[in-house]
């Protein structure tokens, strides 16, 4: 979100400029499929609990196996 001061006939309104974000997107629906990955897999509850944390944090998962595999 970007905010845009105009003060020219606009009384000093305040315009909100709103901007698409696909990377949002993308995050929730591999946030949604962490989670049926993780919990899915889950035999109690607490294990679903921990799944869904898992979930919440699985960029962090990706990019410690990305640099795993690269060697870095």
């Amino acid at each position: 979100m970007e905010t845009e001061n105009n003060n020219q006939g606009d009384c000093g309104k305040t315009k909100v400029v709103h901007r698409g974000h696909t990377s949002d997107a993308i995050y929730g629906i591999g946030l949604i499929g962490a989670w049926i990955y993780f919990i899915g897999g889950a035999a109690t509850f607490w294990l679903g609990v921990l799944g869904f944390l898992k979930g919440l944090v699985w960029p962090a998962f990706l990019v410690y196996a990305a640099l795993k595999y690269l060697g870095v």
